[in-house]
C-alpha cells in the first residue's frame, strides 16, 4: 500500500489496491465464517479500512484551489496598493515595513496551504508507521513460511501462484 496508495495522496487521491486485498482478505478467510477468529479478522479489516479513510480525508484540501488564488491576489493587490501610497523620498523606514509584511503574509499563506496538504510540500507525513507494518508483516512471514514465497512483489502486486 505504501508503494501505491502514498504516492497519489498529495492530490488528495488514493489507489484502487487496498480495495481489492480487503475483497482477496474476505474472500481468502470465508471458510472461517461464523468462527470467532474470523470475526476478528473481519474487524482488524475494517479498522484499517477505517484508518485509510481518514487519511485519504486529511489528504484532501479542505482550501479549495479557488480560495487560496483569491488570497494570494488579494495580498499582490494590498502591497502593491501600498507601494503606490508610499512617499517618494524619505521612504526607507514605509518600505522596509512594507517588505516585511508582504514576506510575513507570503509565509503565512504558504504555511497554511503546506499545513493543508500533508502529504506533500514542505511539511510531508512519511509512510513510517505503513512501512514499519510491512516491515513485520514480511519477518513473521519469512519465519513461519521459510519455504515459500512472498505472495506479493516488491509494490504489492499479486504474484501468479
Amino acid at each position: 500500500m505504501r508503494l501505491q496508495e502514498w504516492p497519489t495522496m498529495p492530490d488528495g487521491n488514493g489507489s484502487r489496491a487496498p480495495s481489492v486485498w480487503s475483497t482477496d482478505f474476505r474472500q481468502t478467510f470465508r471458510p472461517l465464517e461464523g468462527k470467532p477468529v474470523f470475526g476478528m479478522l473481519i474487524a482488524a479489516d475494517n479498522k484499517r479500512s477505517d484508518e485509510r479513510e481518514e487519511r485519504l480525508t486529511q489528504a484532501s484540501a479542505s482550501i479549495p484551489s479557488a480560495i487560496f488564488w483569491f488570497l494570494l491576489a488579494t495580498l499582490f493587490v494590498t502591497v502593491v496598493a501600498l507601494g503606490i501610497c508610499l512617499p517618494r523620498k524619505n521612504n526607507r523606514g514605509q518600505l522596509i515595513t512594507l517588505i516585511v509584511i508582504t514576506a510575513l503574509l507570503t509565509t503565512m499563506l504558504v504555511i497554511i496551504r503546506d499545513v493543508d496538504r500533508p502529504f506533500g510540500g514542505i511539511i510531508n507525513v512519511s509512510p513510517t508507521a505503513i512501512s514499519e507494518v510491512e516491515r513485520q508483516a514480511h519477518r513473521d512471514f519469512v519465519a513461519h513460511h521459510p519455504a515459500v514465497g512472498i505472495p506479493c512483489g516488491a509494490r504489492g502486486t499479486r504474484r501468479a501462484i
